[in-house]
């Protein structure tokens, strides 16, 4: 695997663990606290722009995956800002980037394999 896309897979997968910090709080802490939304923004922001450089290195995402869906979400995060609907994020943090991280762990096996290898 090249070098680049296992860096940027397991950039995803610190990220996605994050996101489990988040869902940890549960719905209600999370759309109390703004600080918990903009940090789920912000991670649903970097996960975007990963997608879309695996997406141009030609690394197929895995079935349950969509690197254009993740691409799409950062750029209305981005944009749309005033348009957040947190029942939306909430739903994308707790139901689809959990299914991303169970459809992505083989490989991000090959990748951690993968950077161990070249070192």
């Amino acid at each position: 695997m090249d070098r680049k896309a296992a860096k940027e897979l397991l950039h995803i997968k610190g990220w996605l663990d994050r996101v489990d910090e988040i869902v940890e709080r549960g719905k209600d802490a999370y759309l109390a606290d703004a600080l918990l939304q903009e940090a789920g923004d912000s991670l649903m922001m970097k996960l975007g722009e990963a997608a879309n450089r695996l997406s141009r290195l030609g690394v197929l995402a895995p079935e349950g995956v969509e690197w254009a869906i993740a691409v799409a979400n950062r750029n209305f995060l981005i944009h749309q800002y005033d348009e957040i609907n947190r029942e939306l994020t909430w739903l994308t943090l707790a139901e689809d980037l959990p299914a991303w991280k169970s459809s992505l762990q083989a490989l991000f096996n090959v990748s951690e394999r993968a950077l161990v290898e070249d070192e």
